[in-house]
Formats: structure tokens, sequence, C-alpha cells
């Protein structure tokens, strides 16, 4: 019904704009947000119930809201009666900031994928703290922090470590966001040194539990990498979190790989951004069996990329993956895509 009905008028009410598209949704699910009348059907057929702690936190089952799809956390109550098991919002940063021009966002049906430049569009950490402050539903809540376009990378620790202390009180984890393709320079801090100097800040201000006077829990530290790395790279990468003692690894962002692509969707091969969906599946998959292996399991990862069905959840698994997150598949076809990867999962 979603693909044959609800996609297509979707679409059709969007004049064939994704990033419309996604904005009239958000819009309905954050009407939606604190409406528990509405929300109770829907998570009694959609919610899947087996619950797992990783790392130290307890999700309600193994399947995740993946960042980019609710960045400002509008509708933060809908997710959970979608059938996921925690939601991570975002990608957030210190500055609010409008993102890149559009468009921004391409839907590619056939090819089961998406190419996004949105460039971390979001009203940034103090609205989201303000929010939160407001109105934080129950649930495993994760919340992805990046640097600002405007900040120099010379000034990204400190990018970073404003948006951890606004946040961090209200998170279950925080994933930090070095890897998105959209951010000129961004990836250059997942240099080792770079990253060192980040991780290491965030780490001590997370122990110090200090913010402007007031008591922050500890909180677990994900890194989100990227599917383009060497395997050299990465290594030295997961070395450095080894040696800072995050929590755990997000495998991966989206690839400036334009591999896999239908015939009929070649043209977009051309537009700047992040591909997302099947044609980052088997490179995700690896990456996720390489950060496996090499810490010898000592890092949990939650694999994401190309998801959509029990199949697939199930490689993701066998390559190491505590957790999944999804969201061009959830985006193309619905919440039974979330149904049916936590089932396998369960």
């Amino acid at each position: 019904m979603y693909d044959d009905l609800l996609r297509p008028a979707l679409y059709s009410v969007s004049g064939g704009d994704a990033e419309r598209v996604h904005a009239r949704t958000l819009r309905l699910m954050a009407l939606a947000d604190r409406r528990p009348e509405l929300l109770a059907p829907l998570r009694a057929a959609l919610a899947t119930a087996a619950p797992v702690e990783v790392g130290g936190v307890r999700f309600a089952n193994r399947v995740g809201l993946a960042a980019g799809m609710d960045k400002d956390g509008q509708a933060l109550s809908v997710w959970p009666a979608l059938g996921f098991g925690f939601v991570e919002v975002g990608t957030v940063t210190r500055h609010a900031q409008p993102g890149n021009d559009r468009p921004r966002l391409f839907a590619l049906p056939a090819s089961d994928a998406v190419i996004n430049r949105m460039g971390f569009n979001n009203a940034g950490a103090d609205a989201l703290a303000d929010r939160l402050d407001a109105h934080r539903p129950a649930g495993t809540l994760g919340i992805s922090i990046g640097k600002s376009k405007v900040t120099p990378l010379e000034e990204a620790v400190e990018d970073y470590r404003y948006s951890f202390g606004r946040l961090a009180r209200h998170a279950d984890y925080v994933a930090i966001n070095v890897s998105s393709p959209n951010t000129p320079g961004l990836r250059e801090l997942q240099d080792k040194d770079a990253l060192r100097e980040i991780l290491s800040a965030l780490r001590s201000d997370s122990a110090a539990g200090h913010e402007a006077g007031q008591a922050v829990q500890a909180v677990p530290i994900w890194v989100k990498v990227a599917p383009d790395l060497t395997d050299p790279a990465l290594a030295e990468l997961l070395g450095v979190c080894l040696e800072v003692g995050v929590a755990g690894i997000i495998a991966t962002n989206t690839t400036l790989s334009r591999s896999g692509l239908d015939q009929t969707e070649l043209s977009y091969a051309a537009q700047a951004g992040g591909l997302s969906g099947a044609p980052l599946r088997a490179r995700a998959v690896e990456v996720v069996r390489f950060v496996h292996d090499e810490t010898a399991g000592a890092l949990p990862v939650i694999g994401v990329g190309g998801l959509r069905s029990a199949e697939d959840a199930s490689a993701m698994r066998d390559a190491g993956a505590s957790l999944v997150q999804v969201y061009t598949a959830f985006a193309l076809h619905g919440p039974s895509v979330v149904r049916e990867l936590a089932r396998a999962l369960a």
C-alpha cells in the first residue's frame, strides 16, 4: 500500500520534490507527537518489543531511526509508535544553519536510493536543548552532533564541546559525526590526531559532568564513520577510539561512490552529495565486519546503510553489528520495513 498508493500520492502533491515530501511528512508527524490517542493504535500494530542492552544502554529493539530524518526532534513520540527501538536526532550543530542551496535531496526509486547534500540544516544545539527541556518523551534517544559550517577546522573542538555540553544531559548516547560529505572539510576530522583531540575533550567533559555549574550525567559517545575510508585509515581511527574509550562505532555514513545506480538513473551520478540506500549496502556490511574484526569485538557497532529486508538485517548482524539503523528504506517504503528488520533481529 505504501509503495503503490501513499508514496506516489505524497510525491504528486509535492510536485515530485523529495525535500517537500520529507517536510510534509515530518510536519504531520509533529502534529501527532503529543496525541497518545493516535499513537497507541500505531504502536499496537507496528512496535516490536525485543529489549536489548548494548554499551550500557537499553534499547526497546535493535532497529533505530538514523540521523537525518528528524534533525530537530520534532516527532520524538511518533518514532517508537512506528516500531523503532531507538531514535537518533540531528545532526545538530552549535550554530543554527540553513544548509546547502536547493535542490539538495533526490529520491532514486529505481536504485532504491537517495542522494542528499543537505549540509546539516538544523535549528542549532540551543534550540534542540530548549525543545527537550520542554518535552523529552520516554524512549532511547541518541543525539548526533557535527561541526558548524561557519566554524574553522582549527576551532572544531570547541564547536563540538558546546553542542555536547548543551545536549548531553538529554541523550542516552551522543554520536560524533565527522563523516558527512556535505560540510566542507568535515571528513578531515576523521584523521587520527584531529579525532583524538575532539574525543578526548568530550570524554573529559563527560567525566567532569559539568555544564555551567549543572550536573551532567556521563553519556556514551559513539563515532560515525564514512564508508569511503581506506582500511588503513579506518584502522587508525579505530585505534584512537579504543585509546580514548568511546562506546561504539556507527558504520556507515553516506558514500561519495555512485556504484550501483540503476541504468535509468545514471544521470544523478553527477549530483554532489552522499548516496544512501541499496547501493551502499554491501560496503556498509564490509565496514561493519572490518570494525568488528579489527577491534576483536571490543567496540559495539551500529550498522547502517541500505537495509531493507530481513536478509539484510541478518547479514549486518552476522558481520558483527549489535544494532542497526534505517532511514532511506523507511522513507521510500514505509514503516513495514522497520517491523521486518526488528522481527528478524529479535
